[in-house]
């Protein structure tokens, strides 16, 4: 149903590990299965739930709260905790915690020493995780292997079970997978809940999975249409999305979304449209139903392995080190998410991006930019003065742009203060004589201001009449014909004068100094 033709759907290990951490503090899957089970299958009901009502309500713009900045360091912090995690199976540890965050997680690394422990897991996940990130560097080097990072996960499963069967290893300390049930997942219809204590708290986690697991595959559908010259409809995938973990959640299944690596070896691979799932469908259909006992000696070891060597690709330090270059509150919100994941939980760590985001938009709402601008010689041009220093500045006109698409209460004080700092800065100016005259005509371009409220209005009138008070007149250069509306509405138009709307700031100059010439020639 989506309009991605490259993306490959499936569990990934970012909402895996969302999903396994979260629900786990209201079900533990040790002592009570059953309950962890049918708590993991609503969840994913109402994962999917949300997904196809935001697309529904074409509200794809829900995904953009999470920045790419703060994806990159949430990424980041889950590799490094789900890395730390696998040690669990790397080392053959029995007894491990179920937190999240690095310090609960090297703590029980680190209690778990003492305790009896097999190297052979150690040795044999070691030997096959070095195998899997060469191939993965070979991978890179020679397109022409493409596939051979992609089949290396099935190659190391097969020899390692091979090797753990022959040597009877599992014998020796080796923890094995044993038994994996086959055949197609049963309905879960009648384990979703409904009613019970935890319905509230399985639609909190329904909700922040699924935009987790939208953002990743909006994110990774995008990345591949933009390569292939496409346009990926938002809100089109989460209808898709949604439909999907809605009949997954009644189908023993977890909630799913596009796999970055999966996508990549489809479209490496040559795929053209969305039947390349079907593909991968009928193949894990197979192997479900013929080839589930050959797992049984697969060493566990060997699944952290192959885990831990798709790690690396999810911590980006070189886009890290991009988006400090770039913006250092994006840097901020990047590592907000980091630490917040790496230190505290998931939860925690989304929470400190999205606030540090919104941070950013309130700031640069409250304190937009201002400028004072200056005409480039030879032309009718205006441009910032400290951006272009040729520009000429006429005397005794301030002209100024606000850069901010709202005049608004929560930016107009500050705007009204700016300007009038600058104007009274112009007139100490000629009080020490420096200057031959102060400032007589204040221009304002509200050429980039699209719209305006009760409180920017007022602030407009305010600084007039403080003008007003040191003799000086406000002109308003190129306003959008909504804010023209609302300011004649508003009666500020007769106020100031209709002979004071220009609809360029070079008419606005031209205007105030015949103004002021005729006022020199009266006199």
């Amino acid at each position: 149903m989506g309009s991605s033709r490259e993306i490959a759907i499936g569990p990934v290990a970012v909402v895996s590990m969302l999903l396994s951490s979260m629900i786990q503090k209201i079900e533990n899957p040790a002592t009570d299965p059953a309950a962890y089970r049918k708590m993991v299958f609503t969840v994913t009901l109402f994962a999917g739930i949300f997904q196809a009502v935001f697309g529904m309500l074409r509200l794809g713009f829900l995904v953009d709260f999470l920045s790419h900045a703060a994806i990159v360091g949430f990424m980041g912090g889950a590799a490094i905790v789900i890395g730390l995690q696998q040690l669990k199976g790397l080392l053959g540890i029995s007894h491990f915690t179920t937190e999240t965050d690095v310090v609960s997680v090297l703590e029980s690394v680190f209690t778990s020493i003492d305790h009896p422990w097999c190297p052979l897991n150690f040795v044999l996940g070691c030997s096959f995780l070095i195998f899997l990130l060469i191939a993965r560097f070979i991978g890179r080097r020679k397109n022409k292997l493409f596939w051979f990072p992609a089949i290396a996960p099935l190659i190391s499963v097969i020899l390692s079970t091979l090797i753990v069967f022959l040597s009877k290893a599992d014998k020796h300390g080796v923890k094995i997978v044993k038994h994996i049930k086959g055949g197609l997942n049963p309905s879960s219809l009648h384990e979703i809940q409904f009613k019970g204590p935890h319905v509230g708290q399985a639609a909190k986690i329904g909700l922040i999975s699924a935009i987790i697991a939208l953002t990743e595959a909006i994110a990774v559908g995008r990345s591949f249409a933009s390569i292939k010259g496409y346009h990926l409809d938002g809100n089109k995938e989460m209808v898709a999305m949604g439909f999907m973990n809605m009949a997954g959640s009644l189908t023993s299944c977890y909630v799913a979304t596009g796999s970055f690596s999966r996508t990549a070896v489809n479209f490496s691979a040559g795929c053209e449209t969305v039947v390349s799932n079907i593909v991968m469908a009928i193949t894990v259909f197979l192997t479900l139903e013929l080839f589930t006992r050959l797992l049984y000696y697969t060493p566990i070891a060997i699944l952290a392995s192959i885990i831990l060597s798709a790690l690396p690709g999810l911590i980006d330090l070189h886009e890290a080190y991009y988006i400090w270059k770039v913006d250092k509150l994006d840097f901020l919100a990047c590592i907000g998410a980091f630490f917040g994941v790496l230190f505290a939980s998931v939860e925690i760590g989304l929470l400190a991006a999205v606030t540090i985001s919104f941070a950013k938009i309130l700031l640069n709402s409250i304190r937009p930019g201002i400028e004072d601008l200056g005409r480039l010689p030879r032309t009718e041009t205006y441009c910032d003065i400290k951006q272009y220093p040729m520009a000429i500045k006429t005397p005794g006109i301030l002209v100024v742009r606000v850069n901010s698409a709202l005049l608004c209460f929560a930016n107009a004080n500050f705007i009204r203060e700016r300007i009038m700092k600058w104007v009274t800065e112009e007139e100490d100016h000629v009080f020490d004589g420096n200057t031959k005259g102060g400032i007589q005509v204040v221009i304002l371009d509200m050429s980039n201001v699209t719209n305006i409220d009760t409180a920017g209005i007022l602030a407009l009138e305010e600084l007039n009449k403080k003008l007003l008070s040191i003799e000086t007149e406000l002109a308003i250069a190129n306003p959008k014909w909504q804010v023209v509306q609302k300011l004649k509405v508003a009666k500020f138009v007769d106020r100031i004068g209709r002979g004071r709307i220009f609809m360029t700031v070079g008419e606005a100059v031209a205007a105030s100094i015949n103004t002021k010439l005729t006022s020199l020639n009266n006199c």
